[in-house]
C-alpha cells in the first residue's frame, strides 16, 4: 500500500466535527494522557497488533502526546476505549496508526480521530501530513483529499522486522 499525502491547509475549519454523538452513541474524542499508556497500549495490541502498540507507545511518550483516543460511556458511567489515532509515531509528519473497535466501526469515529490528529498537526505548524502505508485509500481520499505518493511502498517500512 502506498503512502498518501494530505494538504493540511485545505482541511475544513469546523472543529465540532469530532465533538458530537456518533449515530446515537455518546463518544468522546480527546488527547490521551501518559498515565493511561498501559491501558491504551494493551487495548491496541489486543484489538489490533503489536506493531501498532509500539507506535502508540512512541506517541504517548511525546510532549505533547500525539495519540488521540475515542471512549464510550455506558449507562452506568463505565468508560471503555473504542478507538485511537496517532501521529508523529513512526516518523515526523506521519499520521497513523489508527483503529476503531470492530463493534463501533461505521459510526464516523475513525473519521473523527483522523480529523482530531490532522487538526493537531496543522496547529503544530505542519503544512502536509503523510498517511503511512494507507489502508483504506478511498476513505482517505474522500475524507481529506489524500492522494497516493508514487513509489512510496514500502517506503520507510522497507526491511521492518516482523
Amino acid at each position: 500500500m502506498p503512502d498518501m499525502l494530505v494538504k493540511l491547509y485545505e482541511l475544513p475549519e469546523e472543529v465540532a466535527r469530532y465533538a458530537k454523538p456518533y449515530e446515537g452513541t455518546p463518544i468522546t474524542i480527546r488527547r490521551a494522557l501518559p498515565p493511561e499508556r498501559h491501558v491504551i497500549t494493551r487495548w491496541v495490541e489486543d484489538t489490533f497488533n503489536p506493531h501498532w502498540r509500539s507506535e502508540c507507545e512512541t506517541a504517548l511518550s511525546r510532549q505533547p502526546v500525539t495519540c488521540y483516543i475515542a471512549t464510550s460511556a455506558d449507562e452506568g458511567g463505565a468508560t471503555r476505549m473504542v478507538g485511537f489515532g496517532c501521529y508523529d509515531a513512526t516518523a515526523k509528519g506521519f499520521f497513523g496508526p489508527t483503529g476503531v473497535d470492530p463493534e463501533f466501526q461505521g459510526r464516523g469515529i475513525g473519521k473523527a480521530l483522523l480529523f482530531a490528529c490532522l487538526d493537531a498537526m496543522r496547529a503544530e505548524g505542519y503544512g502536509y501530513a503523510i498517511i503511512g502505508s494507507a489502508g483504506p485509500a478511498d476513505f482517505y481520499a474522500k475524507a481529506v483529499g489524500a492522494v497516493p505518493i508514487e513509489g512510496s511502498s514500502p517506503g520507510i517500512y522497507r526491511g521492518m522486522l516482523r
